[in-house]
């Protein structure tokens, strides 16, 4: 297990994230990172402004909380540093550290593997949308978290990337698998039929690589609790009646509210005119993440270095 040093450089980007929280009023500084640092060096610094520290494992933040930091798990060692930060704020507002309309600053490093160097304003109430704790702990009822949230962040990879540098649409149904297939018949040719129940199990990052070439056929993709594809290319036949949509969302949008509504089974929408992703559940919008490149928000600020 790598330390990641608090030297100079990090100390002074923290003191800077400190002072441009307090200058915002942001509700909190959040530092993801590859590896334990100095916690109290940290926890002496902050100046009474909540600061939640996040690495991939368990292990990898000993001894924060007992510094008296908040800590999150975000166990997505080798991802892009954007998509580590995403799953940071995600985990954050699921654990109730931050609220879905919260103002953060963000520490991680976006140029060199194991050291801290760059900072970002975000405002979270412009990629969450109606997040909150209890919308995730709700949810957890009915697919677990775990599953979840890996098909959010596949969605979210899809609407950022697209395809071929195009942009691409995607509908995912998770869970309530049986119903769901009651209610949907094929649109063509079943690209994941015939392949063994590890091979189509999102977990594998190489199974989810495949998926965003799937992901560009028609049809919805099917998945159980367990993260594991049961079907592809699926059209849904659920009824609309009593759903209202928000004006300018397509048919994709629609089908993803009447199998939400008609089953126990949580809809994953991407949005092939914008990349942004909806969740839906009971025929409702509960999520709502917008591309994170275009959600972060750098701001202009003055600063003095501490005098040493």
């Amino acid at each position: 297990m790598k330390q990641q040093r608090f030297d100079n450089k990090f100390a002074r980007l923290f003191d800077l994230a400190i002072r441009l929280a307090q200058d915002t009023h942001a509700d909190g500084v959040l530092i993801v990172l590859n590896g334990p640092t100095d916690w109290s060096a940290i926890a002496a610094r902050s100046h009474d402004i909540r600061t939640i520290v996040a690495a991939d494992d368990e292990q990898h933040l000993v001894g924060a909380r007992e510094a008296g930091l908040d800590a999150v798990a975000i166990a997505m060692p080798g991802a892009p540093v954007l998509d580590r930060l995403a799953q940071a704020l995600l985990e954050s507002v699921a654990d109730d550290l931050l609220g879905p309309g919260a103002d953060v600053v963000s520490l991680y490093s976006g140029f060199e593997v194991g050291k801290v160097d760059s900072l970002s304003f975000i405002r979270l109430d412009e990629h969450l949308g109606r997040l909150t704790a209890r919308d995730l702990q709700k949810l957890e009822t009915r697919v677990p978290l775990e599953t979840l949230r890996t098909v959010v962040d596949l969605a979210v990879e899809i609407g950022r990337e697209g395809r071929e540098g195009k942009p691409i649409g995607t509908l995912f149904v998770v869970g309530d698998v049986e119903r769901v297939k009651s209610m949907s018949k094929p649109a063509g040719f079943d690209p994941v039929r015939g392949y063994r129940r590890d091979e189509r199990n999102l977990k594998d990052r190489r199974v989810r690589e495949a998926v965003k070439e799937i992901a560009q056929l028609d049809g919805a993709i099917l998945v159980e609790s367990d993260g594991t594809i049961a079907r592809a290319c699926q059209m849904l036949d659920a009824s609309y009646a009593n759903i209202t949509m928000t004006k300018g969302l397509g048919a994709r949008h629609w089908a993803a509210a009447a199998i939400s509504k008609a089953t126990k089974a949580i809809a994953v929408v991407v949005s092939q005119s914008s990349g942004t992703v909806r969740l839906f559940q009971g025929g409702e919008v509960v999520l709502r993440i917008e591309p994170f490149e275009r959600a972060m928000k750098w701001r202009d600020f003055e600063f003095e270095p501490p005098i040493e």
